[in-house]
């Protein structure tokens, strides 16, 4: 029961971070909206990733798809790295959102290294 409740915290976690990344690439200049767009878009993929990992009965494809979500994570984390260093978002933002990528990353990979079938 344990590894239900953390699936559906590691997607209600993802669900927040999707709706503050909205509130953030609001902030992005327009000229640059391919790193708003894929900044978002990823951040849904992270979620899908997730939603079809925890729906999957097959343990390697859900392995796959934790994987995956792994890898996204990471290219969300550079993403707001960059949007920092190009001054699109303040330190304080950046560090927020990071700190809670980390958190679902943590979750997702102990979900991923647990390996277990619910």
């Amino acid at each position: 029961m344990k590894q239900a409740k953390e699936k559906f915290l590691i997607i209600e976690n993802i669900k927040k971070f999707i709706i503050d990344i909205e509130k953030l690439v609001v902030t992005f200049p327009k000229k640059d909206f391919i790193s708003r767009k894929l900044l978002y878009e990823d951040s849904l993929c992270l979620l899908e990733l997730v939603y079809e990992a925890n729906y999957e009965t097959d343990l390697e494809i859900k392995k796959r798809y934790q994987i995956k979500a792994l890898a996204k994570i990471n290219k969300i984390d550079f993403y707001l790295e960059r949007a920092y260093k190009l001054r699109y978002i303040s330190e304080s933002q950046c560090t927020k959102n990071c700190n809670k990528l980390e958190q679902i990353n943590k979750m997702l990979y102990s979900w991923c290294k647990n390996g277990k079938q619910v």
